[in-house]
């Protein structure tokens, strides 16, 4: 009797992974948008955009004075980067951001946005001063208020948002993990192809 419950739990289980798989499978075969927020998550209740909404226009400025307005964009991927200089894991992003972003798209039809939400100009100059004697160095946005995050999202950082040509976000995702940088760095590659 054992072995007939274990061998029927070890069914269900096999069957349940084979219907989620393929239904993963299956919305990424009929469908260019992927996104690496789960479905259901509090990381999805506080995201209020999603795949296939266009992206809400904002000017960030730039630490080292200049701005970028997203709607004078189009034409190019744009990734936003939502981050601050006390969150581990958008530490570990950017560990990755200097390679993995900005010299493998340098001159490409391709903009970074990195955006520290909320804090002052003082604190993510210094975090930055830090940051690049460690090798790790690019523009980042200030977004003092949270005025432009509270447009993409409520709650939780890192934060992503792929932007194509068009200004429609095609991907988004919170956290860091190193599979998901490199889903996203494969769809920046597919998108400027």
């Amino acid at each position: 009797m054992r072995i007939h419950t274990i061998s029927l739990a070890l069914l269900i289980i096999a069957l349940v992974s084979c219907t989620n798989t393929n239904s993963k499978t299956e919305s990424k075969a009929h469908s260019s948008k992927v996104s690496g927020v789960k479905s259901g998550s509090a990381e999805e209740k506080a995201t209020l955009i999603h795949v296939g909404d266009m992206a809400p226009d904002f000017t960030v400025q730039m630490l080292n004075g200049s701005s970028y307005t997203l709607s004078n964009l189009k034409g190019k991927v744009v990734l936003v980067n939502f981050w601050a200089t006390w969150c581990p894991p958008c530490m570990q992003e950017f560990q990755a951001i200097p390679t993995e972003i900005v010299e493998r798209f340098k001159g490409e039809e391709f903009i970074l946005l990195p955006i520290s939400r909320g804090e002052t100009a003082e604190v993510v100059s210094k975090k930055m001063d830090t940051l690049s004697k460690q090798g790790i160095s690019f523009p980042v946005g200030l977004d003092l208020d949270k005025s432009i995050y509270t447009q993409y999202a409520t709650s939780y950082i890192p934060r992503n948002f792929l932007i194509d040509q068009n200004g429609k976000v095609v991907y988004t995702s919170v956290g860091y993990s190193k599979e998901e940088f490199a889903e996203l760095t494969t769809l920046i590659t597919q998108l400027l192809k």
